[in-house]
């Protein structure tokens, strides 16, 4: 049996993951009003991670004997500027999100549970990945300047991701 603290912020975590999936799925809208089809995919492949992460942790919630409650998510912004700008926001949300699952593993640690410890070790490593990722094409945006070649090369380049694969305990159908 979970502890009802954890309860709370696993909860929480739950609704900042779809919340972050909501804003990236804006965020492909926005790309894709802007011819930029690749941009679009990027983003909409993060909002699928996100939602898969969500999913992870409500499976979890659930066979730890807690109870899920979701709450409301916030509309995201449908303006959101040039892919620079975009790309900025999308890495303030990574690095907010890996500092609200800093603090809910400094509380499994404070209330002694191995167990929740265990399953966010994958979220403190997915956060690493997630914040270098978007660094490396923040890098990339910069490179680019104002050359549209660049940019139209990039967009073609991040149009080659593939769809995650769902990670294991994601599967909240069950």
């Amino acid at each position: 049996m979970i502890k009802p603290e954890l309860e709370s912020a696993i909860n929480a975590q739950i609704n900042q993951e779809l919340a972050a999936s909501h804003t990236y799925l804006a965020m492909s809208a926005h790309f894709a009003a802007a011819n930029l089809p690749g941009f679009s995919q990027w983003m909409d492949v993060q909002h699928r991670e996100e939602t898969l992460h969500a999913k992870r942790l409500f499976r979890y919630l659930l066979d730890r004997g807690g109870r899920v409650t979701l709450g409301p998510i916030q509309a995201p912004p449908s303006e959101f500027g040039s892919p620079s700008e975009v790309f900025r926001r999308a890495l303030e949300q990574e690095v907010a999100n890996t500092d609200s699952i800093n603090r809910l593993y400094d509380l499994a640690t404070t209330v002694n549970d191995h167990a929740t410890k265990s399953h966010l070790q994958w979220f403190l490593d997915e956060q690493v990945e997630e914040e270098a990722s978007i660094e490396e094409i923040l890098g990339q945006l910069q490179l680019a300047g104002e050359d549209t070649s660049a940019l139209l090369y990039l967009d073609d380049k991040l149009g080659a991701r593939s769809t995650p694969e769902p990670v294991p305990g994601a599967d909240a159908s069950n």
